[in-house]
């Protein structure tokens, strides 16, 4: 079927077009973070996201909470909630790993699911006795912002995307 009217992009142009927009988002990330250095640097990897460095610091977090959970909830609680808190940061990496900007837009999405379970998890496990309100307090100090970061990694990508044709 012919393409009238209709260029579909090569890999190559998809590529260059998810990295300029990654690479833009540099003021998203200042504007978050506060951090006016970071604006010079290059974004070359995933691991120069600070939404995915957040999200991996949420991480050791988690498992530094659960370390003391009772030896009944390891398997349960404790593997939920190290699951749901790993989840962030990898999908954070899958989508930015994506030639496709609807497919990273899709593994945000799903990066910010699973820190909505975690949250709801945390909770839980404070209602139960297994956090104390200083955890649980540490805990939101980081959930935050990482949430904070996300809406605004998303909806960045969500305007590059209505004005680039194509991705």
């Amino acid at each position: 079927m012919s393409g009238v009217g209709c260029q579909v992009p090569g890999r190559q142009q998809v590529v260059s077009a998810r990295n300029k927009m990654v690479t833009d988002l540099h003021d998203v990330h200042v504007g978050l973070t506060g951090v006016g250095s970071w604006a010079t640097m290059a974004i070359r990897s995933y691991r120069d996201l600070k939404v995915w460095q957040t999200g991996v610091d949420l991480v050791v977090l988690c498992y530094r909470i659960t370390e003391d959970f009772p030896s009944s909830e390891r398997y349960d609680l404790v593997r939920q909630i190290r699951r749901a808190a790993v989840s962030i940061p990898s999908n954070i990496a899958e989508g930015h790993g994506s030639d496709h900007l609807g497919d990273y837009l899709r593994y945000l999405s799903i990066a910010n699911g699973s820190l909505m379970e975690l949250e709801t998890q945390l909770w839980i496990s404070h209602r139960l006795g297994f956090v104390d309100n200083d955890r649980l307090e540490g805990f939101e100090r980081s959930s935050g912002p990482l949430g904070r970061m996300l809406a605004g990694l998303t909806r960045r990508l969500k305007e590059r995307r209505n004005l680039t044709p194509g991705t």
